[in-house]
């Protein structure tokens, strides 16, 4: 039965997180019973799970569906992965070995070569050279609490846009942080640190939004975000940009999908 469970659980939870399963889906037990040839229970029991993590929402009397976000989820979600992700650099500052460096180099190097190259597949491998290149830091922080925390918020707000969101000016960008956040470890500057990464983070996240005015399938399409009155790219202080929903047509949906792909910054 566990195994069962468990297969049901990464059969939805993949589908949601690389866009197979959108916003509002009804999920179908029994459907998804037959496709893996097991019995409805350990699906349902897969379904609570996914709830308890807020992949899936049960409505009264209608059953399960992929969990649908508002504006104020996604910058709600971005606006603490600042606060934590900075800290975890501030942390990671002081505790990084030179073999976490070292790595932490190799990596950006790495995903500086396969933006400039552009091989087959090159922003998936980018997206998993990313990943990497924050869970070394986060790890380096030596927080299991905070590494719990971050790890959530990561997860949602990542598997809604890729790399594939990325302009080419977006990954310059990125790349640079990296470097940068480079510097501020080889020098043990925590507070260096943490300013880079709430930059990066805070690009990530006007990124984040301006793709959702560009995906013309997209649910979202009708989500476009408000400019802020800061000075110059409006990445280094003041708050993050409000989001305005406009009003939504019958067949407009108002709330944001879940799930995409993992990547991003």
């Amino acid at each position: 039965m566990a195994s069962a469970e468990q297969a049901a659980y990464d059969t939805i939870r993949s589908g949601i997180t690389a866009g197979r399963l959108r916003s509002g889906m009804h999920l179908s037990a029994g459907e998804f019973a037959n496709q893996l040839g097991i019995s409805r229970t350990p699906v349902r029991e897969a379904l609570r799970r996914l709830h308890a993590e807020g992949f899936v929402e049960f409505l009264p009397n209608r059953g399960a569906y992929v969990t649908s976000w508002t504006h104020h989820d996604i910058e709600e979600v971005f606006r603490l992965r600042i606060v934590l992700e900075s800290h975890a650099a501030e942390l990671a500052a002081a505790r990084l070995d030179e073999g976490q460096i070292e790595r932490l180099r190799a990596l950006a190097a790495s995903i500086e070569q396969l933006v400039a190259e552009r091989p087959a597949r090159y922003l998936d491998r980018v997206a998993e050279q990313n990943r990497e290149f924050h869970q070394i830091i986060v790890a380096a922080a030596s927080s299991r609490r905070l590494a719990a925390m971050i790890a959530g918020l990561v997860e949602m707000s990542l598997v809604v846009r890729t790399f594939t969101s990325y302009s080419a000016d977006d990954l310059a960008r990125s790349m640079a942080h990296h470097r940068e956040l480079l510097t501020a470890f080889a020098r043990r500057d925590g507070t260096w640190a943490g300013y880079v990464m709430r930059n990066h983070i805070r690009a990530a996240y006007h990124v984040f939004i301006a793709s959702l005015s560009t995906a013309p399938n997209d649910p979202a399409s009708d989500i476009r975000p408000v400019a802020s009155g800061g000075t110059g790219s409006g990445y280094a202080a003041g708050p993050l940009p409000s989001v305005v929903v406009t009003r939504p047509s019958a067949k407009s949906p108002s709330r944001l999908p879940r799930g995409r792909a993992e990547g991003g910054p």
